[in-house]
């Protein structure tokens, strides 16, 4: 067990909830305790449908047997469920060593929030924790860390050293993209990932998934044949709630808009658009075989992590 990195006292920060400090990285550390607690909770219980995603395809073959609710059917052996006439499931030993990389989307879409924090910090905060863990189960934590334009990749170790320069790196990006941000999708980053990742792993991709489609999930489907893929979809209150009635003024780079949300079509038609938004990642991460997990940026992040 890692000893808690206690934060020092500290001038206030005026970027709080706009970005995100070294300190705040260091402190996702405490709430390991909690996230062992579900982990061991899910993996006793082999009969829900509550796998961890945390735990990946291990590659030396023990047994087979009969088939439980929540296997992965792609460990199913056909040819002995074709002669019992009942589903079998090949066992694997758990992989020792492995290797988890995250997907830090950065980009413009992520640098908005309504309340408590942006987008991006309750995904910097969510890829600490996920380092966090990795460490504690002494496997190795890599990042892939997109901002609309550039990508920078970290290889995956297993030492503080790495993940303190990680945390580093992510502080100082949720710091430059208030000045400057980069409109894009992770789909471009993926393929940074899939030249750099050679050997078989597994992926968290925390993003909020904008303007996603079918059409660009295809690189996370190819992604998932390879590695363990599980998409975070980060998202703010205000996409999921159509605010309250009256007249709004917003307004994106040189675009404005007024909108008038007192009517009942809008509010319908609003959360209705998000609701579909999340539905197509949802319905395309269960069709290849992906975990799916949606955390609010308003709502303590290890309390929405309970599958991981």
């Amino acid at each position: 067990m890692f000893r808690l990195i206690k934060k020092t006292p500290s001038q206030p920060d005026e970027n709080k909830g706009l970005a995100v400090t070294m300190e705040e990285l260091i402190a996702q550390q405490q709430y390991l305790p909690y996230l062992l607690y579900r982990q061991n909770k899910i993996t006793s219980n082999r009969t829900g449908n509550a796998k961890s995603a945390f735990h990946g395809r291990g590659m030396e073959f023990e047994e087979v047997r009969a088939y439980i609710f929540g296997d992965d059917v792609r460990d199913i052996d056909w040819r002995v469920t074709a002669r019992k006439s009942e589903p079998y499931t090949k066992v694997f030993n758990e992989e020792k060593d492995r290797e988890i990389i995250v997907v830090l989307d950065l980009s413009a879409s992520m640098v908005f929030g309504t309340r408590n924090e942006l987008k991006s910090v309750t995904a910097a905060k969510t890829a600490a924790l996920i380092g966090w863990l990795t460490l504690q189960h002494k496997d190795r934590f890599g990042l892939l860390l997109f901002d609309g334009k550039d990508t920078t990749f970290f290889k995956p170790q297993n030492n503080i050293s790495n993940l303190m320069n990680i945390f580093k790196q992510i502080s100082q990006k949720t710091h430059d993209i208030l000045i400057e941000q980069h409109a894009s999708d992770i789909s471009q980053a993926l393929n940074v990932l899939q030249f750099h990742q050679k050997g078989q792993g597994t992926v968290f991709i925390l993003s909020d998934f904008s303007h996603f489609d079918n059409d660009k999930f295809h690189k996370i489907a190819i992604l998932s044949k390879k590695h363990q893929v599980c998409c975070i979809n980060i998202f703010d209150v205000l996409e999921e709630i159509a605010p309250r009635d009256g007249v709004y003024a917003a307004q994106y780079a040189s675009q404005k808009a007024v909108f008038d949300t007192g009517s009942e079509g809008f509010v319908v038609n609003y959360q209705q658009h998000f609701r579909q938004q999340r539905e197509i990642i949802r319905q395309n991460c269960q069709k290849f075989l992906c975990g799916y997990i949606e955390v609010r940026t308003d709502v303590p992040i290890f309390r929405q992590l309970s599958a991981l």
